[in-house]
């Protein structure tokens, strides 16, 4: 029987493993999410421009929201698809739609997130506005737009991860929602093995 610190390292080694595969399939991500942007950008109206005004305040459904969600919703199918198949490996464990299910509710969690952080980077009075003299839209490189859609992106990926990692491939696979707990996996495994 192995000992419960070579049993930690091993099962640290498969999260590192899988935190990397989900690395690269977010990777790949994030190039669908932006080209997405940058597609939509370039075809719409001005992304600055409001399309619904939120009563009586400051802010407004503006079209960098819109963007940023069809961008979302694009990458989101790709990044599920890659992570079923390859990240995760489970795609013959579980049905499409079973798996799709949780992995985009968590997304869209994780965008609603993503759509306050975007909305203070890109609003000109948030205390954490991107500045429009350094990033004042006269290339792609110098777009507000886009370096804050990075910024959300990789301030909401860690959260994506462990949500998809304990609940959509790990829980809803198995059909067993207890394992979606780390801090019981190991006392619901030996109970099992009790049994």
């Amino acid at each position: 029987m192995p000992s419960r610190g070579s049993a930690l390292l091993a099962r640290h080694r498969r999260n590192l493993t899988l935190l990397m595969r989900f690395g690269v399939v977010g990777v790949s991500g994030v190039v669908v999410n932006m080209v997405t942007l940058i597609l939509l950008r370039k075809l719409g109206p001005h992304f600055d421009e409001a399309v619904v005004g939120l009563g009586t305040s400051d802010f407004n459904l503006r079209w960098y929201h819109v963007y940023s969600t069809i961008a979302f919703l694009v990458a989101n199918l790709s990044n599920f698809q890659l992570n079923r198949s390859w990240t995760f490996q489970s795609s013959r464990a579980s049905g499409w739609w079973k798996e799709y299910w949780p992995f985009l509710a968590v997304g869209l969690g994780g965008q609603v997130i993503g759509l306050a952080l975007l909305t203070l980077l890109m609003h000109p009075h948030s205390p954490v506005s991107l500045p429009t003299s350094v990033f004042d839209d006269s290339s792609g490189l110098r777009n507000r737009l886009y370096w804050s859609q990075l910024i959300v992106i990789g301030l909401v990926t860690p959260m994506s991860f462990v949500l998809n990692k304990l609940w959509t491939f790990a829980a809803v696979r198995t059909g067993r929602p207890d394992l979606a707990d780390p801090l019981r996996e190991e006392e619901v495994l030996a109970e099992e093995e009790v049994v």
